[in-house]
């Protein structure tokens, strides 16, 4: 088995541009993010490993909380598609991108509605 380093960050409640119906097409839509990203691990991982040996976690962050000005995703499947082509455009080292995207302003009694997304690098 292969060693594994596996980033995460988890619960991030992002307001973008995104829906196919004409009330969600002009207003940010609540979204609810999560994102795990597999690394190349480093052999070892001793007190004083400087951080280039592994990944900023504020860079997978900002891949998950930015997005263009005024670009309107129709399907949250676009969401999770740029967030992971941002972090594999970002760092070579990912080896596989999993974005948990769950719509917020569509849920009635509490449920989770939304999607998860995994790819691998090409």
């Amino acid at each position: 088995m292969t060693d594994l380093l596996t980033l995460e960050v988890h619960d991030l409640h992002v307001n973008v541009l995104t829906g196919i119906y004409s009330q969600e097409t002009h207003l940010p839509q609540p979204l609810h993010i999560s994102v795990s990203a597999d690394l190349s691990i480093a052999d070892h991982y001793a007190p004083d490993t400087p951080l280039a040996a592994s990944k900023n976690y504020m860079a997978i962050k900002a891949a998950a909380t930015e997005f263009p000005e005024g670009v309107h995703f129709t399907l949250i499947e676009a969401v999770a598609d740029h967030i992971i082509d941002r972090l594999f455009a970002s760092d070579p080292r990912f080896s596989a991108i999993t974005v948990k995207i769950i719509k917020l302003a569509i849920a009635e009694d509490g449920e989770s509605i939304g999607i998860t997304m995994t790819r691998q690098r090409k």
